[in-house]
């Protein structure tokens, strides 16, 4: 019998399966007053894949998931992984027209549904031949029956590592979402680097803050039972509550995003109130850290390092800046992660000289497999040779840390010369007050586009507009100033914490 050179394949599930073996009375997840080992959890996800086996639907089929963040979202993606399915997360902050446009996308045979989310499912369970709910059975059979109906044998079916085993469908800050399929192959070795990087392991604590059914928030999440850790959950962002729980569980390693941040900091008692001796690593994703808003992490959070990744749901991490050059390179979001290859180049595909700005290409392991049915799409972003863009553009300093300076798509044209928003943004979060500002271009008749300053204030304050333009205007060549200002209670974000520029544009639009 021939040798297979390339050994075994990689599949999301080995980790449960590998710990359920190797340590099995170890905690795997918190939720509350619930917990599971390992054992536990390697059991239940055995259950979920044959359950959905003996429901008919075979290897490759597609199966929506709709909750929160919650234990037995761990469980139901390993057993997917075991079955040979692919999950398709649904972001719970969805309308129902939203979810059916993905339903028909990815043409969904079974759906997982929370009770709580019964009513948003209403409009898809119909074409739906399988349904499970969560809490109750308002849609389908009860979870909780089913698995105790199931067999808790691993079903061991044969799956290839380049076999899709998620579709996380866009936020669709730039149009409709399109389906983003990705490998068992590139979310293994995304787990694995993650553990690397960010101390997640056997013995190790770590929660899940940022919504399972997000691209990051998911795959860090799910490093930990794919590496051996125990994961706390936190059901919901609170900033009091994530204090308490890092502190009562003891977390030593945590993925945050900016917004999150953002609310620490506005909190009456602080970080420095808790007892978070434990925690030593906060890596941030979703967009860079502005930098006073780092400044005040670092301050806030003496003992830890502060890494900040870039990336994209089609790329996964592209660049990590860590904590050595937090503050040394602030702004930068650093070099290539592990088996990265990233080139800056201009708008010919010729690569730019430090401090010129160009569009940022990847290559690796972890990259999309492509868009769902969208082969338009997915040349539109690719190259020939296998690297990939999310459309930002980017600087590469002389030591060639990389700085993101915006989103292509994002860029404002205002009398035929270029203004990047986060430029601007990056001064205006300067002012006392300032909690978080919004940088975009609407149309002008005479420049072309317009640049507007959507601003939020920090809780308590009232901005003054005039102070706030005396502070910007010195610091910004005249062709960059905002022409208008605007004060809101909060800006539109998606499900990663991104702000979705496209919907302060049309908030903007509906103003006049």
């Amino acid at each position: 019998m021939a040798l297979n050179h390339g050994g075994a394949q990689l599949n999301m599930a080995n980790g449960v399966r590998e710990f359920a073996q190797s340590i099995p009375d170890q905690i795997a997840i918190i939720d509350g007053s619930r917990t599971l080992t390992y054992a536990e959890l390697g059991d239940r996800a055995c259950r979920v894949a044959q359950a959905l086996l003996s429901a008919g639907l075979k290897p490759g089929a597609r199966v929506a998931v709709l909750m929160s963040n919650r234990l037995e979202y761990f469980e139901i993606a390993a057993g997917m992984a075991m079955s040979g399915m692919t999950i398709v997360p649904l972001n719970t902050r969805s309308v129902e027209r939203e979810l059916e446009y993905i339903i028909d996308r990815s043409n969904c045979e079974a759906l997982i549904v929370a009770e709580s989310y019964a009513e948003l499912a209403q409009g898809i369970r119909q074409s739906i031949p399988v349904v499970w709910s969560l809490d109750g059975n308002t849609d389908g059979n009860e979870y909780e029956a089913v698995l105790a109906a199931s067999n808790p044998v691993d079903p061991m079916i044969d799956v290839d590592e380049n076999d899709t085993f998620m579709i996380m469908f866009t936020s669709g800050t730039t149009g409709k979402p399109k389906g983003v399929m990705l490998s068992h192959r590139g979310r293994a070795l995304t787990c694995y680097s993650t553990a690397l990087d960010f101390g997640i392991g056997p013995g190790r604590r770590t929660m899940a803050v940022a919504p399972l059914y997000h691209g990051a928030g998911f795959t860090f999440a799910y490093a930990a039972v794919f590496c051996g850790a125990t994961i706390s959950v936190l059901r919901a962002w609170d900033p009091v509550q994530f204090l308490t729980m890092a502190e009562q569980d003891r977390i030593q390693t945590v993925f945050l995003v900016p917004t999150h941040a953002q609310t620490l900091r506005a909190l009456e008692k602080g970080p420095r109130e808790y007892d978070l001796s434990s925690l030593e690593t906060i890596y941030f994703n979703a967009a860079a850290l502005p930098k006073v808003l780092k400044e005040w992490v670092i301050e806030e959070f003496p003992q830890v390092g502060v890494y900040e990744v870039y990336g994209s749901t089609e790329a996964s991490v592209v660049t990590v800046l860590r904590p050595a050059d937090a503050l040394r390179k602030i702004g930068s979001v650093g070099h290539a992660w592990f088996m990265t290859e990233v080139r800056v180049v201009d708008d010919e595909g010729n690569p730019v000289k430090p401090g010129e700005p160009g569009e940022l290409f990847s290559r690796a392991p972890y990259l999309m497999t492509g868009y769902l049915d969208d082969p338009e799409s997915t040349d539109a972003c690719t190259t020939p040779d296998g690297f990939v863009t999310a459309g930002d553009v980017v600087i590469l300093d002389d030591e060639g840390y990389i700085y993101i300076v915006d989103r292509k798509k994002d860029m404002i044209v205002t009398g035929g010369v270029n203004v990047y928003p986060r430029e601007v943004e990056e001064i205006v979060a300067t002012f006392p007050g300032v909690h978080e500002v919004a940088v975009v271009g609407i149309p002008d008749e005479k420049w072309g586009e317009g640049i507007v300053a959507v601003v939020v204030a920090r809780p308590g304050v009232e901005l003054d507009i005039a102070e706030l333009q005396a502070h910007v205007e010195p610091q910004l060549a005249s062709y960059k100033h905002p022409q208008r200002w605007e004060v809101v209670a909060s800006l539109p974000r998606n499900a990663g914490g991104k702000v979705v520029k496209r919907d302060v544009v049309s908030h903007l639009a509906d103003l006049g």
